[in-house]
């Protein structure tokens, strides 16, 4: 029997071989884009975590400052509300004190008058008693 001999046989190994190479550098680069794709993936979990995580750190954060504000803004309502009940009763007290005064002030006017009073009565007794010794003392005389 005759053997089939194909002239351009050497072409067509060179072919194959080719075409084996080809096959291993697909197989390579297909592993290699399924290797990135999972990193890709990995890297897209891990952002959405970063992302869900800043959002939870930023949402807790935020509506934790949000409540600390709202509890600030409650704590300086009370204490402008205890800063104008301290206002009116400094102010009552002013007016208390203020009142005191002028009523001191009248009482010390009041003495100082009778003091005044109680010295020119005294002094008047003085003059009627030194008028009194001296008319004893001229009459004796």
């Amino acid at each position: 029997m005759a053997k089939f001999v194909y002239q351009m046989q050497n072409i067509l190994d060179i072919k194959l071989k080719l075409e084996t190479q080809a096959k291993m550098a697909y197989s390579a680069a297909n592993q290699k884009y399924l290797d990135e794709q999972n990193v890709l993936q990995e890297y897209i979990i891990r952002r959405m975590g970063y992302e869900k995580k800043l959002k939870s750190a930023m949402t807790g954060k935020l509506d934790m400052a949000r409540a600390d504000l709202n509890n600030m803004k409650t704590i300086v309502r009370r204490q402008m509300m205890e800063v104008h009940k301290a206002e009116k009763a400094m102010e009552e007290a002013r007016d208390k004190l203020n009142e005191v005064v002028q009523e001191r002030k009248v009482q010390e006017k009041l003495r100082e008058k009778a003091f005044e009073e109680f010295k020119h009565e005294l002094a008047e007794a003085e003059t009627k008693e030194i008028a009194g010794s001296i008319r004893a003392c001229a009459f004796m005389t």
